[in-house]
């Protein structure tokens, strides 16, 4: 199976970037383990801070399904939910913490909808969780 890791905005700054929401481990350390124990799962990772790149990166996609951190876009990218409904792979989205219990702005997600589903405030977990998630539902 493959999958990619999408990481949207500040994502790059994990492990500086406020600890006290997003730990302090880098996504690069995480990644390795990850793939470690997805063992015989390829995974695939792209990180970027703007839009447009997110948007050719679901576009160009080729894989069976895709895990979505789009940071702070998730709240405000209509963009980002089209292309997501414009491609053929099952997309889940995941946030590192649990967005339904910090500012209200935060507790509406427009990629939501068009995703297979969310998983949020697992800390850097929620990437496995949304990984096992599509090995577990190859058929979606």
């Amino acid at each position: 199976m493959k999958i990619l890791i999408i990481n949207g905005p500040n994502l790059n700054l994990l492990g500086t970037r406020e600890p006290d929401i997003y730990g302090s481990r880098t996504f690069e350390s995480y990644l390795r383990e990850l793939r470690e124990m997805l063992d015989g799962d390829e995974v695939e990772y792209f990180q970027s801070n703007h839009e447009g790149d997110i948007i050719d990166a679901l576009h160009r996609a080729d894989c069976d399904g895709i895990v979505l951190n789009a940071g702070a876009y998730t709240h405000t990218s209509l963009a980002i939910a089209d292309a997501i409904k414009a491609i053929q792979i099952p997309v889940i989205e995941v946030h590192i913490s649990n967005v339904a219990s910090r500012e209200p702005i935060r507790h509406t997600s427009l990629i939501a909808p068009v995703c297979l589903g969310s998983i949020a405030g697992f800390g850097l977990t929620s990437y496995f969780l949304a990984a096992q998630a599509i090995i577990m539902n190859p058929d979606r």
